[in-house]
């Protein structure tokens, strides 16, 4: 059995900034308020994972390398970080960097709304569904196993951190959206009978 920790970054826009869809193309580092944020996650997982982190897994923007990196840097003996290039972010294509009124306007709040609840990607966005759920059942298959196993970090954004949904075997624990807050995470323990969702939405 383990257990995976799905986190999604901390903020990078503070009370007052234009906020604009941040995708794969746009590699903001966290604002101040988002290293508030990953310093509480630092704070948490110190407490709840006391013996550390056996692997941990990141995008290579990085707003999650940090917030990967600030969680890890609490523990004595951290694992190396590594990159998975599937967790980097949705290519939001024309919609990316654009503040939220212009992407509606493009849209429609119709298919905005598709997507914050069914995960229906809005036309022009790249991305293939398909292809990161079996990247997301690979991965938790492969940290899957018969023993007990140390705890594993993923750091990644809210447009990839969705689809592990459709990769868990069981959810046992509220669900009210797919959407993953900034700073907030999920937890799903693998078995040989799968992976299970435990948690999600958790914010310290």
């Amino acid at each position: 059995m383990t257990d995976i920790y799905i986190v999604r970054h901390g903020n990078t826009f503070d009370k007052g900034d234009v906020i604009t869809r941040v995708g794969a193309r746009t590699d903001l580092p966290l604002s101040r308020s988002g290293e508030e944020q990953a310093n509480r996650l630092a704070d948490h997982f110190l407490d709840r994972v006391p013996q550390g982190f056996g692997a941990a897994f990141c995008s290579a923007l990085l707003r999650t390398r940090q917030t990967a990196q600030t969680i890890l840097s609490a523990h004595a003996h951290a694992p190396e970080l590594r990159v998975l290039d599937f967790l980097r972010e949705v290519d939001y294509g024309p919609d990316e960097n654009q503040p939220e009124d212009k992407v509606i306007a493009r849209i429609g709040e119709a298919a905005l709304e598709a997507w914050d609840r069914d995960a229906v990607p809005p036309p022009g966005w790249d991305i293939s569904p398909d292809d990161i759920i079996a990247d997301w059942a690979n991965l938790l298959d492969a940290l899957s196993g018969p023993q007990q196993s140390p705890p594993v970090l993923i750091v990644t954004s809210n447009g990839i951190a969705r689809f592990v949904l459709d990769a868990v075997t069981k959810v046992q624990c509220p669900l009210e959206s797919i959407k993953l807050k900034t700073g907030a995470y999920g937890l799903i323990q693998t078995s040989r009978d799968g992976a299970t969702l435990r948690a999600w939405n958790e914010r310290p």
